[in-house]
């Protein structure tokens, strides 16, 4: 070997073994972020676990969708009975009227107020985020939304109008996508609030004649199972709500076009009252005592008469361990 390879090997021994520290704050820095990220998945796992403190309602800003009539007037009517200040948001102005005055009948406190807006929260987004900026100047951040805004229709499928299919989805859909939205930016400067969804027993398994219907309320559970999962860092829950048949003038609405094939089918289940579906679903997302499927969301269904509702649906067997709550 020359002296020049010699001397060549010598400097390539030495840079390797004198300049391997060189790395070293590379490889501590690889090291700690990898402990990081194995940490906060380990967070993840098992933060579904841990339940997270109830909401005190008295005191707190609860925005009713669709809370004119029907579940979202008697959601409306049960958050006031534990003190909440309440905005109404409907599209009747009359409606939202008369509503205020049968919410007002139940407060514990002479402190309490009733907001109404009247705007369709299905049509325009940019609408929809000024009642909310509105509504939080007057009554303070949205602790909870309750998003009840939703119009129902039956029909067989080739008689349905192919304009209904939209502006199912438009309403049942966008409806909660949008007031949702417009909520959660202050939620999460807050690190706190609460979202619920109502949908439908329809929007757990497809029945004969809601070829249009049960999409739109399909939608809603995607929607809160990812939602969820984007939100708990920020202390913000999402909870879901399946109803059965409840007596509202929507109901009432919807029997008109109902085949004979679903209104047979609807029968076997029977009517609960919006009373009944009310008390539960807002107990529920106040606590938040239910972990599915690693996401925090509770399924309300008629258990018992749930059942009779399966015998005409063999092929849908699995929803069964889906329902985990008597209304």
């Amino acid at each position: 070997m020359s002296y020049e390879e010699g001397l060549s090997s010598t400097i390539t021994d030495w840079l390797f073994f004198n300049s391997w520290w060189l790395l070293l704050p590379f490889i501590m820095l690889l090291v700690v972020a990898a402990f990081i990220v194995a940490f906060v998945l380990l967070l993840y796992m098992i933060s579904p676990l841990i339940s997270p403190k109830p909401l005190k309602l008295n005191g707190a800003h609860v925005v009713v969708t669709g809370g004119s009539s029907g579940i979202g007037k008697s959601i409306a009517m049960e958050c006031y009975r534990q003190g909440a200040f309440i905005t109404l948001v409907a599209r009747d102005e009359s409606k939202l009227v008369q509503a205020k005055k049968e919410v007002e009948k139940c407060a514990i406190n002479d402190k309490q107020v009733v907001l109404c807006i009247s705007v369709d929260v299905s049509k325009d987004y940019g609408q929809v985020e000024s009642v909310i900026k509105q509504c939080q100047e007057k009554l303070g951040p949205v602790d909870m939304l309750v998003n009840c805004a939703g119009t129902s229709f039956s029909g067989k499928f080739e008689e349905v109008e192919v304009e209904r299919f939209r502006s199912l989805m438009e309403v049942n859909y966008l409806g909660s996508v949008y007031p949702t939205r417009a909520v959660i930016p202050t939620m999460k400067e807050r690190r706190m609030g609460r979202i619920m969804f109502v949908s439908s027993q329809a929007g757990q398994i497809g029945l004969f004649g809601y070829t249009a219907y049960s999409p739109s309320k399909f939608a809603l559970r995607g929607l809160a199972e990812s939602l969820q999962m984007e939100m708990k860092p920020y202390n913000i829950y999402v909870t879901i709500a399946y109803p059965p048949d409840t007596d509202t003038p929507g109901l009432a609405e919807e029997n008109r076009t109902k085949p004979l094939e679903t209104r047979l089918i609807s029968e076997t289940s029977g009517v609960t009252q919006p009373e009944q579906v009310a008390k539960i679903v807002v107990k529920d997302a106040v606590v938040r005592d239910c972990i599915l499927n690693n996401c925090h969301y509770h399924i309300y269904s008629a258990l018992g008469q749930h059942k009779k509702l399966y015998q005409y649906i063999p092929s849908s067997q699995d929803h069964r361990e889906n329902s985990s709550l008597e209304v």
